[in-house]
């Protein structure tokens, strides 16, 4: 059966420490080294990736692209109006003759059915790209993020502030893996899906749900924020308005722990869900964040691919 990487809470804890073990070692072995150097060992020489995008990306697309060149493989990127996909045929046949062609498939999709339909019927891997539901890939580089600043993930509070959208899920899904605490504060009508939050306490996450931000950033060591309007919302004056009680502010940062990081999956709107003083200020570590996508994802690859 081939290793799927589809959701944090789906694969062993002893599996993702080893994939953010590797994701370290991985950069560092790339200092001094040119962008598109190969790797020491480039394990997939001869080996294809599929990069199939339902919505527009830069992180995703440039880092899964980047990191098959610097593994030795290589990769091929496709949108689904240039598939047939977007005319029509199911994901189940796409599954199967994509199977045929290519050693692994990373999926951005609309939907995560489609993502769970296409990993049923593939032979090989098949990795999330991002979901409505999830975004498991962003949580690792997330995570490699906060070690490298020196962090035990068991020993930190983290708090999420805003939309309890995909990426608040993988941080949910990641907890009981990882040990850390999470907070999340949310406006009304903005949470996590009970059920997910249910299932990660159950698993043993320790997770808190907090309505007033300042509360929930009290002495909190990291302050995660998102978009407040994600591809594909519709009603985007109504979020706006109902979501800004929950912009992360100088504020909030105040409130939490003296050497408190700010994390943003990107990209932002600042002004909007987090102000322009504190994503650019000296508590931010986005583009760190951005970077580690790159490095992350190289490990899933090798995960997936099983070397």
């Amino acid at each position: 059966m081939p290793k799927h990487f589809l959701s944090l809470a789906d694969i062993d804890a002893s599996d993702l420490r080893a994939i953010l073990d590797e994701a370290h070692r991985i950069k560092k072995a790339r200092i001094g080294k040119a962008k598109g150097h190969l790797d020491v060992d480039a394990p997939f020489s001869g080996e294809t990736l599929a990069l199939i995008f339902e919505k527009s990306s830069t992180r995703t697309r440039f880092s899964f692209d980047m990191a098959m060149q610097q593994l030795g493989g290589r990769s091929i990127t496709a949108t689904s109006s240039d598939m047939q996909i977007g005319r029509g045929e199911t994901i189940e046949d796409t599954a199967k003759v994509l199977s045929r062609f290519v050693d692994g498939i990373m999926l951005r999709a609309n939907s995560h059915q489609t993502l769970t339909a296409l990993a049923q019927n593939s032979d090989v891997p098949v990795i999330n790209g991002l979901t409505d539901y999830n975004h498991p890939c962003q949580i690792m580089a997330d995570l490699q993020t906060l070690e490298e600043r020196g962090g035990e993930l068991s020993d930190m509070t983290l708090t999420w502030v805003g939309d309890g959208n995909n990426v608040a899920v993988s941080f949910v899904n990641a907890a009981a893996k990882f040990g850390y605490k999470l907070r999340i504060s949310t406006p009304d009508g903005y949470g996590v899906n009970a059920q997910t939050i249910s299932a990660a306490q159950n698993a043993g996450a320790k997770i808190d749900l907090i309505a007033d931000p300042i509360k929930a950033c009290d002495n909190t060591d990291v302050v995660i924020a998102d978009t407040f309007v994600s591809m594909g919302d519709e009603d985007a004056e109504k979020r706006l308005t109902e979501l800004m009680s929950h912009q992360v502010t100088e504020a909030l940062m105040n409130a939490a722990a003296k050497d408190a990081i700010f994390l943003h999956c990107l990209p932002a709107h600042r002004g909007e869900e987090v102000t322009a003083a504190v994503i650019d200020g000296p508590q931010s570590a986005v583009f760190d964040e951005a970077e580690n996508r790159l490095h992350a994802q190289k490990a899933i690859i090798r995960w997936c691919l099983g070397t």
